[in-house]
């Protein structure tokens, strides 16, 4: 096993093919995964094989430079460029949306890692490579349940909402004095609300203790003026 390793970490032709191969598969698996999850359905298997194919294939590129005799390369000019490049396509599966919910970070980081992943297998470093994935595989999908069960706990809450204009606001403000949350800020936000007689607006609390999210939730959603309503 130890000689096989070895071997497709040389520079022979057949072991650089099956890295590629590799990397390939590696970034697709990653691109599953992103899918399951049901992430930006156009960021998908074959956006994440071809970023860690083309990463992977761009190092060994600069590694056949490197040792061809005749030019003098930089080996890691190619390299960086890659990383600043997905940087740039990643940075594009970025949004906010208008209740100032940022989507698409997780996946953009994923693409980001993943190039850097395929540039550690194709560069001969399998090992790293390897363990890079499982890394990735496991921050996808054991530490998000970790975070969602933090973050669903937080003592700080932001919620958008939509009342009822009249005396739906001062309503709120009281029920949340009463309930003895703290009322950080309350801004209107400019969403078309489901209902002409209603006003949107975002609000952050601090419940002064982590309480389930979805318990103070379920409290507003159970008021007569509050229409609509959603974690951000």
């Amino acid at each position: 096993m130890t000689e096989f390793i070895g071997f497709l970490e040389g520079t022979s032709e057949i072991a650089i093919a099956i890295r590629l191969v590799i990397a390939t598969f590696f970034g697709s698996m990653i691109g599953l995964e992103r899918v399951t999850k049901n992430h930006y359905h156009y960021v998908g298997i074959r956006t994440f094989a071809l970023v860690s194919l083309g990463s992977a294939m761009a190092v060994v590129l600069n590694l056949k430079l490197a040792l061809i005799g005749q030019f003098t390369a930089d080996v890691g000019r190619i390299p960086a460029s890659v990383v600043s490049g997905v940087g740039f396509l990643g940075a594009g599966m970025i949004m906010v949306t208008g209740k100032n919910k940022i989507k698409g970070l997780t996946t953009a980081a994923s693409l980001w890692v993943t190039a850097t992943m395929g540039m550690a297998t194709g560069g001969g470093f399998l090992r790293t490579g390897v363990v890079c994935f499982v890394l990735i595989m496991i921050a996808n999908r054991v530490l998000q349940r970790f975070s969602q069960r933090v973050e669903k706990h937080n003592r700080f809450l932001n919620v958008y909402l939509e009342v009822e204009k009249a005396k739906g606001v001062v309503r709120l403000r009281k029920f949340l004095s009463e309930s003895g949350y703290i009322l950080l800020s309350m801004n209107k936000a400019k969403e078309k609300t489901l209902q002409p007689s209603d006003v949107a607006i975002a609000v952050e609390l601090d419940l002064k203790s982590q309480i389930d999210h979805q318990r103070v939730l379920e409290a507003l959603n159970n008021l007569e003026y509050v229409n609509y309503l959603e974690e951000v």
